[in-house]
């Protein structure tokens, strides 16, 4: 029987790379479907789940992606929500790699400074999608944690981090690179989560800082996030800090994202997202 990826984008255009990425890790066809919406989600799942008996539902699975992370949870509720009895399929969620992106990240950093109980970490651009999960699964893991933004915070973004992570988070603004210095006083490990192109930490805030042992960035577009690391950067030493660029990690992003496509198709009731992924990268 052949494995069947149903891709449900919220962009007007299905991604190819997540096509691409569902063929290598061993789904048979996958069936794309752009401009998603909640209201769409209940007949696309339906005309999954009732084409084969709930034996053979394992065959079948539910991939959401997309440019929009928030969006993407959306869809993965609505999905849920069509689910019954045993009338379902696993369902994993990576809109724009974030979920993938951000467990790799702390998987590559922890593997560097060993436990992550009672680190202190900085997540620059903690609100967005890599840098939220990031933030929550440093948290989750026990590590005293920052996260910035560019506006100063009431508490929400930290609180809504600790709600599904628990763990220990403050926030702090900090509208660019001149700012990085000070957040990074007393940080033991750093992770730019921040837009590509925008340099969010300058070689100066980093280099010489007492106590940091980690450095790592998922911008790959010049110039880099973090000044003085290079995108190939997978464990080196820089100025006596171990560092991770985009791609050291991605590579380590690519075979999760495989390996959750595979683990997909082996049993029908799985939700991967952020917490189940990392569950998953710590066993490979």
């Amino acid at each position: 029987m052949k494995k069947l990826l149903l891709q449900l984008d919220s962009s007007s255009h299905p991604s190819v790379f997540d096509r691409v990425v569902a063929f290598d890790a061993g789904a048979d066809e996958v069936m794309s479907y752009g401009g998603v919406t909640p209201e769409t989600v209940r007949d696309l799942v339906h005309g999954a789940i009732f084409t084969r008996g709930p034996k053979h539902l394992n065959n079948t699975a539910i991939f959401i992606g997309g440019s929009d992370m928030a969006q993407g949870e959306r869809l993965l509720s609505a999905a849920k929500k069509a689910f019954f009895g045993p009338l379902r399929v696993s369902v994993m969620l990576d809109s724009n790699g974030s979920n993938t992106t951000a467990v790799a990240a702390v998987a590559k950093m922890r593997q560097a400074i060993g436990s992550l109980e009672g680190r202190s970490v900085v997540v620059t651009a903690g609100s967005g999608p890599v840098g939220l999960r990031a933030a929550g699964l440093f948290a989750k893991a026990g590590a005293q944690v920052t996260v910035t933004s560019r506006r100063a915070g009431d508490g929400t973004l930290s609180e809504t981090i600790r709600q599904r992570f628990g763990g220990s988070i403050r926030e702090v603004a900090m509208a660019d690179g001149s700012g990085a210095a000070a957040v990074l006083e007393g940080a033991e490990m750093a992770l730019n989560a921040g837009p590509a192109g925008v340099c969010l930490i300058p070689r100066a805030a980093w280099v010489g800082r007492t106590g940091l042992r980690v450095v790592a960035d998922v911008n790959a577009v010049p110039p880099l996030g973090v000044e003085g690391l290079e995108v190939m950067d997978d464990g080196a030493t820089r100025e006596g800090v171990t560092t991770f660029g985009a791609l050291g990690i991605g590579g380590l992003k690519m075979k999760v994202h495989k390996a959750c496509i595979a683990r997909l198709f082996e049993k029908n009731d799985l939700i991967l997202d952020a917490e189940a992924i990392a569950e998953l990268a710590d066993t490979l």
